[in-house]
């Protein structure tokens, strides 16, 4: 295992553990001046196996400097999904000096022979900055009799009814859970049955208020993940529903279905806790994977990444409303402007490449279709090796086609086209962030996303673009490329 082979595919923008498999983001809590990022880790080899919590730190939310692992396992069993918060008011008794962190966590134990396999919470603090943890005694603080599924504890303060509230993924349903001080916990609701999509295990639940742009009307949003089920395509997605919370239960204000993403690769993704409120931002992240290739994915030494960490609101659309999602604003720091395009494309033409040969890049697009079918952006990764962006206008779709983007041979599922449905507009505006192993894409200034993994051997060496049977208009658009790099 050269140090060659263990770089080849590790991102630029985007976490990577050091070494060693990676899979939920866990913990995402900001406290004095630290976004920390803990994350279900195998430390011992770079595909899923007992977890722990690994641990890095952030004070910019791109560059992130990897710790010790944070959580090991124990006698309650290996360290499963969670959260972590800042107990300001010392609810708990473990801060009787100065506010510290919380982690809830489950707690996962193999059954042995005959046995089911048991899911308890758990709760860890520290005293200086998460650098080290230190368990309650009293673990576990939450079990259930019956249910298997049992995990992936999201928890936050309510201040109305001056209580903390869990999220709890309970096979098909969230269940949420209430609690003066984090120790004892009281059963409130359950939420799910007859609403949302139940094609894989409920996972990594999240529930948070946003208001609505430009109102003071305030909506509650629950992130749900669903794990993939081999009986279908998808693999491991996010769905997330929109309605009101009164501290006890979540009530949706319809049973449509909502994606978070269109591509194949954002899952589990959850909110910061304690983002300080002169910042106001919700912002979350996501593992950049899918579980029906995860294990499979050509990386050596290493395993998995997570995205760009995104900021979202809240927009009204029709008779409902929609969440936004766009990478956060620290990302600008990290691009400079390489050149910019303005041209009417005619597909009889020969189209528009801009030559890139960077690490990383972004391409911000403003496209007026005028009188075409559709439109095509190719990110070239060699001679040989490109991804496709295809825009049908007819059926108003966006389609990323990996299949020729580099090592794709190590799953049928990752050949599998991922299509995005879009509004039928005249004109169209797009992100896209292209890392050594991955695309980001955000439509309509962050109004659909669509996140995808791709494993080149040039992260992008030029950029072409052509317009499908008639004309578009590329007006006020650019290339950049990473900071510091001439024009």
């Amino acid at each position: 295992m050269t140090v060659e082979s263990i770089q080849k595919y590790k991102p630029k923008l985007h976490f990577a553990p050091q070494k060693n498999w990676m899979n939920d983001p866990n913990g995402l809590v900001y406290f004095e001046g630290e976004y920390h990022l803990f994350f279900q880790h195998n430390p011992y080899d770079s595909v899923w196996g007992p977890m722990h919590w690994g641990h890095a730190v952030s004070e910019n939310l791109i560059e992130w400097r990897e710790l010790d692992i944070a959580l090991y396992p124990d006698e309650h069993g290996t360290i499963f999904s969670g959260s972590a918060l800042v107990d300001w008011h010392n609810t708990t008794g473990f801060f009787p000096e100065k506010p510290g962190l919380v982690a809830i966590f489950t707690h996962h134990l193999e059954g042995g022979k005959g046995k089911v396999p048991k899911q308890s919470q758990s709760l860890a603090y520290s005293h200086d900055n998460g650098r080290a943890w230190k368990k309650f005694n009293g673990n576990p603080v939450l079990e259930h009799e019956s249910k298997g599924d049992f995990r992936d504890p999201k928890v936050f303060w309510y201040e109305e009814t001056r209580r903390w509230v869990m999220m709890l993924a309970t096979g098909q349903t969230v269940s949420i859970y209430s609690s003066v001080n984090l120790i004892d916990w009281q059963s409130e609701s359950e939420f799910g049955d007859n609403l949302g999509v139940h094609e894989g295990v409920w996972e990594c639940p999240d529930l948070f208020p946003l208001k609505v742009e430009g109102s003071e009307e305030i909506k509650w949003v629950m992130f749900v993940s669903i794990g993939d089920n081999p009986e279908y395509n998808a693999g491991s997605r996010t769905q997330y529903f929109i309605g009101a919370f009164d501290g006890s239960k979540f009530t949706p204000e319809d049973d449509s279905v909502n994606w978070l993403d269109f591509g194949k690769d954002n899952y589990a993704g959850v909110s910061f806790s304690d983002i300080p409120k002169t910042d106001g931002r919700r912002i979350y992240l996501g593992w950049m994977s899918n579980w029906q290739y995860a294990n499979q994915t050509p990386t050596v030494g290493w395993r998995s990444q997570m995205t760009l960490p995104r900021e979202i609101s809240l927009q009204r659309s029709g008779e409902g409303y929609k969440v936004i999602q766009n990478p956060v604003h620290e990302l600008v720091a990290h691009f400079t402007e390489q050149e910019k395009i303005d041209q009417v494309l005619n597909s009889t033409g020969e189209g528009r490449t801009i030559s890139v040969q960077e690490e990383y890049m972004k391409l911000e697009l403003n496209i007026k279709k005028l009188n075409a079918d559709g439109f095509r952006i190719s990110l070239h990764h060699g001679e040989e090796q490109f991804t496709d962006i295809v825009f049908d206008f007819v059926k108003n779709t966006l389609t990323v086609d990996r299949a020729n983007s580099g090592e794709v041979d190590f799953s049928d599922r990752f050949l599998d086209k991922q299509v995005l449905p879009f509004n039928n507009v005249e004109n169209l505006q797009l992100q896209i962030i292209v890392d050594t192993s991955s695309v980001e894409l955000f439509v309509n200034e962050g109004e659909c996303a669509l996140t995808s993994l791709i494993y080149p051997e040039k992260p992008c060496e030029k950029v072409s673009l052509f317009a499908s049977d008639g004309i578009i208009n590329i007006m006020d658009s650019y290339i950049y490329v990473p900071k510091g790099r001439q024009k």
